[in-house]
């Protein structure tokens, strides 16, 4: 059975580190805690799991910080994990599980990593995310931000989910920070830095500027199709906010020049012409969303409600403005089968009943 060490980076995380740690310490063989500058108890709380704890000078770069705590591992994989993830108690079986049947070849391990839940706390954006990776030179973190390891071996995936529960605010302009004094000190952006660079200023409404890099990203030649498509979506809602409503259209349009239409943008597409009320045109894109499958592999972003619940909430609305209020109650309902806690669910249902009654 491999053995694995947990590598973490941590700066001032008292308040979930141990969350954290607790939800996966018994699973793991070794804890490598390298700290950037904590001024919290973060260093006395994580040495009560580990005596591998390190400091590091911060130097606005999370590859460099991520590569040094691999460094330090012994064990056969490096898993990652940010001091507000944690790994579900549903998942620890299936954990422990694919430690045991691990096949010796493996060179990367694919996990679901879920970062935002809807009202019942169930996950509703997720992508997957390398997070066992074997201990060996081949494996490097790149990019001072949103860093990543390219895969490369033999590639596994795994539906284990680590999930992203955020218990405090970071600081919003940490990445815009680093990406711009990286430009000021006259480093050139490759890609896939250049599209987060975009995601980073649309972030901070500065929609211009962030129209004109992920335009230039994308006529460049080079770059992940994932992040192609990603940043048409981005784009589009630039120009929503810019009142260039045609222009965010054609940009929703534009991502079909990359590849098939992902569920995600035919969403878009028809809300744009539901709010135009242009409702069978909408209703085509929300049906086309639906006849869309899953990739859960392609490793872009991932709305799976894109691919059921807002399509069948949404032709819902549709139909009803069309006046067919027995087709709009019906796909209320498969809104609701997806869903059956839904506020927009059950306030429809709600109306649905009144004007029933009415009639």
């Amino acid at each position: 059975m491999p053995t694995i060490s947990l590598c973490m980076i941590v700066r001032n995380e008292e308040m979930c580190i141990a969350r954290c740690l607790d939800s996966v310490a018994e699973l793991v063989d070794e804890i490598i805690v390298v700290d950037t500058g904590s001024t919290d108890r973060t260093v006395e709380i994580v040495s009560g799991y580990t005596s591998k704890v390190f400091s590091y000078p911060w130097k606005d770069d999370f590859s460099d910080a991520r590569n040094v705590s691999f460094s330090r591992a012994s064990m056969d994989y490096c898993m990652w994990m940010d001091a507000d993830d944690i790994l579900e108690e549903v998942e620890r079986d299936k954990f422990l599980q694919l430690k045991e049947t691990l096949s010796s070849d493996t060179d990367i391990v694919m996990m679901k990593y879920n970062t935002s839940f809807d009202e019942a706390g169930k996950p509703c954006f997720s992508y997957f995310r390398e997070r066992w990776i074997r201990n060996s030179g081949q494996y490097r973190w790149m990019g001072a931000v949103h860093e990543v390891i390219p895969p490369a071996g033999r590639v596994i995936y795994s539906d284990i989910a680590i999930s992203h529960k955020k218990m405090k605010a970071k600081d919003p302009d940490r990445n815009l920070k680093i990406y711009q004094k990286m430009i000021a000190d006259g480093k050139r952006l490759e890609p896939r830095q250049q599209y987060y660079y975009g995601r980073e200023l649309y972030y901070h409404s500065q929609y211009k500027e962030a129209v004109q890099v992920l335009e230039e990203f994308l006529l460049s030649e080079e770059g992940w199709i994932e992040n192609k498509i990603e940043a048409c979506s981005v784009c589009a809602d630039c120009y929503y906010r810019l009142g260039q409503e045609q222009s965010a259209l054609n940009a929703l349009l534009r991502s079909m020049s990359f590849d098939l239409p992902r569920a995600e943008l035919c969403c878009e597409i028809g809300k744009y012409f539901l709010e135009h009320g242009m409702y069978n045109h909408a209703i085509y894109w929300y049906k086309t969303a639906l006849n869309m499958p899953k990739n859960e592999y392609s490793g872009g972003f991932m709305l799976p409600d894109c691919y059921d619940y807002i399509p069948y909430l949404q032709l819902c609305v549709c139909y009803d403005k069309l006046g067919d209020l027995q087709t709009a109650g019906a796909y209320n309902e498969k809104a609701g089968a997806c869903k059956p806690y839904s506020r927009a669910y059950l306030y429809n249902k709600q109306y649905f009943e009144v004007s029933s009654e009415k009639k």
